[in-house]
């Protein structure tokens, strides 16, 4: 009997910027589906009604596409196991919930969010993990039925092994063992009849026919809970392989709060995308010959998974930069450059975006360099004095940019939303909003007479936004009184909770 066809997937979920966490995972789906002559597939993982929208889900497929991973099935390409859309599943997932249920491998909780918070207060206060204490698992079954007839909400859990140990097999780490006490009675279908994320991932790459999947290693508590639903549907697992985590700096996960995460930042930025994918592949695999600068075509020809290092790869934006050069200077001819210039922002279509925001202020074409300049810029020199030269003193500044970065995260990102955001601000810190902008004129524009700060930032996008914000933030330092941090907490807590309203 012949080998099955090596399938494997990327299935990001459409709730913010394409992330570079995601590009990274499908490199090395696609490249080991097409050295073993399989396929690649893309899913759209949009349970989160509340989240997903459609823009991200475009943002998501134009920055793969960018890089140059392509997929041979997914959303707009369609294929033998679609929908791609997890949206458009719902009926597939509620039957196979409907199927644990009649075998007795999952069950009803009508437990309220009152009652599981008070369980976990006081799993925590007792020092025990917090995890569902199985209430309605020992519920009679008259009693949920008439609680059913009753209408009352409930979700579906998984039940689980009271004791003994799991064995997640991992092809890069071998055996894992996780102790079932660990493991929580998962929710696999919410209320308003969605599944989470661990019902649809089993399901669909059961029925798409996922071989191998590789995934980050946050997953790996998770495998214990997908390989009971393995077990308890009768279906072979596919072969799992968990990545090492892109870390910043310090080791932390990486993070938008202290790395650019989104590709289109990169993009915004002009780094080539031959030069990201690179870099990505660079991150936690290696040529046999060990040299630092490879294509796509070469990666896949070579690629093999013991190759992988576990080591948690430091993403160094220094080093991305050195690489990018090489490939600008090595394998780009002057009019191979030149097309890459005017397709990266020389573009009729950007610079029909400048043109309203100058022209008023051109008394002659040269003027276009010193007014255009901060769209065609990354990072901006600027100081901590041309911050203040507004009338707010450096904590007020400092507060504000830390509290409009939080706000960016949720505010609609057109002029109208950006100058919406601006003027909630200026309300919440008691600021005229003539006296707030000065400072970010200087962050986002280099120069506190410039072109209009509301179009800026929409033109610019919110990336690249962002990334200023910060560097920012890393001139002037954080606010050095007790009561301004206190203040900028206080803020901060206001500003999380109205983007959770949101």
């Amino acid at each position: 009997m012949s080998n099955p066809v090596v399938r494997t997937r990327v299935a990001p979920s459409p709730t913010g910027d394409p992330h570079v966490g995601t590009a990274y995972v499908a490199l090395f789906n696609y490249c080991f589906a097409k050295k073993h002559g399989g396929q690649f597939i893309l899913r759209i993982e949009d349970t989160d009604t509340a989240r997903s929208n459609p823009q991200s889900e475009a943002a998501i497929m134009n920055s793969l596409r960018w890089l140059g991973l392509t997929w041979d099935e997914g959303p707009e390409i369609g294929g033998p196991h679609g929908p791609y859309r997890q949206s458009e599943r719902g009926a597939i997932y509620r039957e196979h919930a409907d199927r644990l249920l009649r075998d007795g491998n999952a069950f009803r909780c009508f437990c309220t969010s009152e009652r599981l918070d008070e369980m976990r207060i006081q799993q925590r206060a007792a020092g025990r993990n917090a995890g569902y204490d199985g209430l309605c698992l020992r519920l009679p079954e008259t009693e949920v039925q008439a609680r059913l007839v009753a209408g009352e909400p409930y979700v579906v859990r998984l039940k689980v092994p009271d004791h003994g140990t799991c064995v997640v097999k991992d092809l890069l780490r071998g055996d894992i063992e996780i102790g079932w006490d660990l493991v929580d009675m998962q929710i696999l279908l919410k209320q308003d009849g969605m599944p989470t994320y661990h019902l649809a991932n089993v399901v669909d790459d059961h029925l798409m026919e996922i071989t191998h999947i590789l995934r980050g290693e946050e997953w790996i508590n998770s495998a214990p809970k997908h390989q009971l639903l393995y077990q308890y549907f009768g279906w072979q697992m596919p072969a799992l392989c968990h990545l090492p985590l892109l870390r910043n700096p310090d080791k932390s996960k990486l993070s938008k709060r202290k790395n650019p995460t989104s590709i289109w930042f990169y993009k915004r930025m002009g780094y080539l995308p031959e030069a990201l994918l690179n870099y990505l592949g660079r991150m936690a695999w290696s040529m046999p010959d060990d040299s630092e600068k490879f294509s796509l075509a070469k990666m896949v020809e070579h690629f093999s998974l013991e190759r992988i290092s576990l080591g948690g790869p430091v993403f160094d934006l220094q080093k991305l930069q050195w690489l990018n050069g090489r490939w600008i200077r090595e394998d780009l001819d002057e009019k191979a450059l030149a097309d890459r210039v005017r397709e990266w922002a020389l573009n009729e279509n950007y610079l029909m975006k400048l043109v309203p925001l100058v022209q008023k202020r051109l008394a002659v074409l040269s003027d276009l360099g010193p007014l255009t300049a901060p769209f065609f810029s990354g990072l901006l020199e600027i100081t901590a004095d041309q911050l203040l030269q507004g009338k707010l003193d450096a904590d007020t500044v400092a507060i504000a940019l830390e509290v409009t970065l939080a706000r960016m995260e949720v505010a609609e990102w057109t002029k109208s939303g950006i100058e919406a955001m601006f003027r909630d601000i200026a309300t919440k810190m008691e600021i005229k909003l003539r006296d707030l902008l000065p400072p970010f004129y200087v962050a986002i524009n280099g120069q506190p007479a410039s072109a209009p700060l509301f179009d800026s930032m929409e033109i610019l996008g919110r990336d690249l936004c962002r990334a200023r914000l910060r560097h920012a933030i890393t001139q002037l330092g954080e606010p050095k009184s007790d009561d301004n941090k206190r203040r900028l907490n206080e803020l901060l807590g206001r500003q999380e909770k109205s983007g959770e309203e949101e």
